[in-house]
């Protein structure tokens, strides 16, 4: 493994927070403006979860596909793809189409961000070398960053303009990280065809771990897509205004950024994953306990708990992935493997939720489930030993 000089390794952080920082915005972007979306499309929070609920979906069914048009494309050639459909999904919220159109935008937001999210992890591994957690904390930071910044602007610019506009702005973020993307340094390219170890499904499915890691980043994501789409209608259902209640997951998202940068560099330099991710764990049940029982009470301290566990959680379920294989390219198939069906049990966490709203008048017992969900991961956690790794990895890499 090489160590990036540098500036190159700068490069290469700056390179992937212009990209991370668009694959959030078209999900966190609706919680915050629901109402005003309700007022001019008529739709039941069960039909609102499904803008959530869409995108999640379409990511796992992307990362699924995302093996064969790299193959065609190459890593460079589908992130350039992405980062189109991206721009041009939030676009479309200008044309105005109603529930169709929200639909539209949301599954095709959705695809480029499955797309992007199975491609970039084996591009930063190629890069980045024995940086590769330190590169996946700025990533994913990004991400939380770009979901912060979304539900914070938004309403503002829905409060001025219009939510249309609110959803469509963000198209312009996406376009400025495609011309960077177009005219990175030489330095930072994609993999060669030498080196492109393709797994096939066969051989990813043979790799003991695979089904573990899947559910654990499903079930982990599950209470991440979960905040991202109620906890500003959970405020709001209490009493606040909504600008008020969108600060929440700004402030979520805000403290998800800290954590993202925190604890993967803290497991860099512990080498055995387990104690940050049981940490990152416990304080995201301890969140969602709070956030069920003691909503209003415990606002500020529930979100902060939550916000600096699921935004551990997220960076961690991608590395340990990662630490399994070596091979880069190898490596980023299996995550987008795992991300793929992780995203489609995360998917259905949306829905349920907006249903146990709709039959039972409010989110309280939604928050509790996932604390209890949560709980599991903390015993799935524990077999995540790195001597464990390094077998499941030679098992693929001989």
């Amino acid at each position: 493994m090489h160590f990036p000089a540098s500036h190159n390794l700068m490069s290469i952080c700056l390179l992937t927070m212009l990209i991370g920082i668009n694959l959030r915005p078209s999900m966190a972007a609706i919680g915050p403006v629901v109402e005003s979306i309700q007022n001019d499309v008529p739709l039941s929070f069960i039909q609102v979860s499904l803008l959530t609920t869409l995108p999640v979906i379409a990511m796992g069914l992307g990362c699924f596909a995302n093996g064969v048009i790299v193959r065609r494309m190459g890593m460079s050639g589908v992130i350039t793809l992405a980062l189109i459909t991206i721009a041009a999904s939030d676009a479309l919220h200008w044309a105005g189409l109603g529930f169709v159109g929200l639909w539209v935008a949301a599954l095709g937001a959705g695809m480029g961000i499955a797309f992007i999210q199975a491609t970039l992890p084996g591009f930063i591994k190629h890069v980045a070398g024995d940086k590769t957690a330190l590169v996946m904390g700025v990533y994913v930071a990004s991400i939380m960053a770009g979901a912060a910044l979304a539900a914070s602007l938004t309403p503002v610019i829905n409060h001025f303009l219009s939510w249309q506009t609110g959803l469509a702005a963000w198209c312009l973020v996406a376009l400025v990280a495609l011309y960077f993307w177009l005219r990175r340094d030489q330095t930072l390219s994609t993999p060669s065809q030498a080196e492109n170890k393709q797994l096939s499904f066969d051989e990813i499915v043979r790799i003991p771990r695979f089904w573990t890691l899947a559910i654990f980043f499903g079930l982990g994501t599950a209470g991440y897509t979960c905040l991202l789409a109620w906890l500003p209608p959970t405020f709001s259902g209490l009493g606040w205004p909504p600008a008020r209640a969108g600060f929440m997951l700004s402030w979520l998202s805000a403290v998800e950024v800290v954590a993202a940068l925190t604890f993967p560099a803290l497991s860099h330099r512990m080498g055995d994953r387990r104690p940050v991710l049981i940490l990152v764990l416990m304080l995201s049940i301890v969140g969602f306990v709070l956030l069920s029982q003691w909503p209003i009470q415990t606002a500020w301290l529930s979100t902060t708990l939550l916000g600096l566990g699921i935004g551990g959680l997220f960076p961690m379920s991608l590395i340990i992935t990662m630490d399994h294989i070596d091979n880069p390219v190898a490596a980023g198939q299996l995550t987008a493997w795992v991300q793929g069906i992780g995203y489609l049990i995360a998917s259905i966490s949306p829905f349920v939720a907006g249903a146990m709203k709709d039959v039972l008048g409010g989110f309280d017992q939604a928050w509790l489930l996932l604390g209890v969900i949560f709980t599991g991961l903390v015993f799935m956690s524990l077999q995540f030993n790195r001597a464990g790794m390094t077998r499941h990895m030679n098992a693929v890499t001989v």
